[in-house]
């Protein structure tokens, strides 16, 4: 099976693929990769996105302030800007008169990290009033923080993607209704996923994005593994099952409706 993949959330400025990056990349296309989102976390690393983007004219960058940045020992919100996220957010800002930067992510809310609750929810806010104003989409990081999370989408209605997505098949259904999009990477092909699953099945086929979250949550049968783009070719053929579509079909699907949110050719 191959492409056309295009993976919504990836994070190849990581460590991890700093022994092949170039090589790794440069032979996705070979395995039917048409696109990638590549989302920063901080200043840093969005910057190293807005680079990566430039490098080859399928990669598009996301830049944003994770909520884990706030307390990460060697993020450039603790290291180079002592926590104060509103200053670093003014210094990412400019990244975003790149037209290879197209999305404000990743942000987002954590309740599994002791992340200070009011600083995260100030700094998410803040980050979709920037979307917002430069109407461009945002990527979503939700992590046991369903509630706060969709009571500011529902408030003010950003375009954007669920990443990662893990809530109910009922809420991801009444936010679709508002225009959201919902990433499922390789986690959604684990045994424990059936929300995941359920909202799969409930989804219309134009609110359905794929994923990897790379190098992280490889699917199975690869789980372990390093994860890039190239392996959703396996997570298509699980969800394609589970809609009773092709996986040529859902790919071409899910390839559309990310040019759709991302305005891209």
């Amino acid at each position: 099976m191959m492409g056309p993949i295009f993976d919504t959330h990836a994070h190849y400025g990581s460590r991890q693929f700093d022994p092949d990056r170039d090589a790794l990349l440069d032979g996705l296309p070979g395995r039917g990769v048409a696109g990638i989102i590549d989302c920063g976390t901080d200043l840093d690393t969005s910057e190293r996105c807005r680079a990566l983007a430039h490098s080859r004219p399928w990669i598009w960058a996301a830049a944003g302030i994770h909520p884990e940045s706030l307390i990460e020992e060697d993020s450039s919100t603790t290291v180079r800007f002592g926590g104060d996220w509103r200053a670093e957010l003014a210094a990412l800002r400019p990244l975003f008169e790149d037209e290879r930067v197209v999305a404000v992510g990743e942000i987002g809310l954590d309740h599994h990290w002791p992340v200070p609750r009011d600083e995260q929810l100030a700094l998410f806010e803040a980050q979709i009033h920037l979307a917002l104003e430069l109407d461009k989409p945002v990527i979503v990081h939700d992590r046991q923080a369903h509630e706060p999370t969709y009571a500011l989408l529902r408030r003010y209605r950003p375009r954007g993607v669920l990443h990662c997505y893990s809530g109910s098949a009922e809420d991801a259904l009444a936010l679709a209704e508002q225009g959201f999009y919902f990433g499922f990477g390789g986690a959604v092909t684990f045994k424990g996923a059936k929300r995941a699953v359920k909202a799969v099945q409930a989804l219309p086929a134009d609110r359905i994005l794929l994923e990897t979250d790379c190098p992280y949550m490889a699917p199975e049968p690869l789980r372990g593994q390093r994860c890039d783009s190239g392996m959703i070719a396996h997570t298509a053929a699980f969800i394609a099952e589970v809609r009773g579509v092709s996986p040529e079909e859902l790919l071409i699907q899910t390839d559309a409706n990310a040019r759709q949110l991302f305005r891209l050719p």
